[in-house]
C-alpha cells in the first residue's frame, strides 16, 4: 500500500542467537538449515569471487565501449555534416573573420576534385598554400602563378616534388585577383590569398570557364 519500512530478515548471527533460545527439535533443525544455507552462500561468494570480479570488469567495459560507440557516432555524423558543407556544387560562399578551418576545408575539396591539373594565380604565397597542394591527387600537376619576389624558394620547391610530384612556380605581374582552375575546366575566382584564408572575410564563387582560356593567355 506504498509504506516503505525495513524488511524483517536474520542475519547469521542472529539465527545463532534464536537457536539459542528455541529449544523445540523443530527450530533447532530449521537453525541449522538456515545456519547451513549462510555458509553455502559464504563458500559460493568466496570460490566465485574472481567470477564477479570478471563480470564486474566486463560490464564496465562493456559501459566504456559503449560510451565510445556513441563518441565515435558522433564523431562520424560531423564528418559527413561537413562533407555535406564542403560540396563542390556551391557556386558562391562567404567565409567569415576567423573560419580558418572551414576556409582551408573548402579549399582542399576543391584540391581534391582535380583529375589531371590545377592552376593557381595568386600573388602571395607561401609554404602554407603548397602544404594545401600535398593533399592532392597522384599525378595532378600544379603550376602556380605569382610575384617574382615570392617567399618560395626552389629549393622549396625541390623537396616539393620529391614527395609530391610534379610542382611548377611560375612568375606574372600582370593579374592583380587571385583564380584556381580545375582541370582547365572549373574556374574559381577567390577572394584573398589563400595564405589569409578565413583571417578576414571573403568570398570565392565559380566563375564561367570560357574566361579560362583569355586569363591564361594574359599571364
Amino acid at each position: 500500500m506504498g509504506l516503505r519500512r525495513p524488511p524483517y530478515a536474520f542475519t547469521e548471527l542472529g539465527v545463532a542467537m534464536l537457536a539459542s533460545v528455541l529449544k523445540t527439535d523443530t527450530a533447532v533443525q530449521a537453525s541449522i538449515q538456515i545456519i547451513k544455507a549462510f555458509v553455502a552462500m559464504r563458500r559460493f561468494l568466496q570460490t566465485n569471487a574472481q567470477v564477479f570480479q570478471r563480470l564486474d570488469f566486463i560490464e564496465k567495459r562493456q559501459i566504456d565501449n559503449e560510451l565510445h560507440l556513441l563518441e565515435s557516432d558522433r564523431k562520424i555524423d560531423e564528418l559527413f555534416d561537413k562533407m555535406d558543407k564542403y560540396k563542390i556544387e556551391d557556386k558562391q560562399v562567404i567565409f567569415f573573420q576567423g573560419q580558418i578551418f572551414d576556409a582551408y576545408a573548402k579549399f582542399e575539396s576543391f584540391i581534391a576534385e582535380a583529375e589531371k591539373e590545377i592552376v593557381l594565380i595568386d600573388n602571395y604565397v607561401d609554404l602554407t598554400v603548397l602544404e594545401r597542394f600535398a593533399k592532392k591527387k597522384n599525378d595532378v600537376k600544379v603550376t602556380i602563378f605569382t610575384y617574382p619576389k615570392t617567399k618560395i624558394t626552389p629549393l622549396d620547391i625541390q623537396k616539393f616534388n620529391e614527395q609530391y610530384p610534379l610542382l611548377e612556380l611560375k612568375h606574372t605581374e600582370k593579374i592583380h585577383d587571385r583564380f584556381l582552375i580545375i582541370d582547365n575546366q572549373i574556374l574559381y575566382h577567390i577572394g584573398a590569398s589563400l595564405k589569409d584564408l578565413g583571417k578576414k572575410c571573403f568570398g570565392f564563387e565559380i566563375m564561367d570557364s570560357s574566361w579560362i582560356a583569355e586569363i591564361m593567355r594574359n599571364l
